[in-house]
């Protein structure tokens, strides 16, 4: 299987990410990028997108990207620090890339972004397994 439709592969596979509205945007090896829009049964209790919204959205860039060199690789660790509030009805999207891939352990910085505008930096470490993908 090519790198670049694991990512497709995994959604297809994931319901959580469907529940979401993820659509890929873009897949090749070493980069995906995705994209969803805030729903009324995503807000918080002041009207604003949670915040596990923005997350889950880059954790999918992340892992779609950490598997696109072939290998299963697991998420280890992730954080998020969240800049700007988003409304039912905003688009977002999550643009992670990974260049090299040197040994079983990847470091990540996936940005979250309303057109242009940063309104979330997540950081993620992956560990790739020797499994490949089929």
């Amino acid at each position: 299987m090519e790198g670049k439709d694991i990512p497709f592969r995994m959604l297809d596979a994931d319901p959580f990410s469907n529940w979401l509205g993820i659509a890929i945007l873009e897949s090749r090896v070493g980069y995906c990028r995705v994209g969803m829009t805030i729903r009324r049964e995503m807000l918080n209790s002041m009207g604003k997108a949670h915040d596990g919204i923005t997350f889950s959205l880059a954790d999918t860039a992340f892992g779609f990207t950490s598997n696109t060199h072939g290998k299963y690789a697991v998420s280890i660790e992730t954080s998020i620090n969240h800049i700007e509030a988003l409304e039912e009805g905003d688009f977002i999207t999550a643009e992670c890339s990974l260049e090299k891939v040197k040994n079983k352990v990847g470091f990540n910085v996936i940005e979250v972004k309303k057109g242009d505008d940063l309104v979330a930096l997540f950081k993620g470490v992956v560990y790739r397994t020797q499994k490949d993908w089929e």
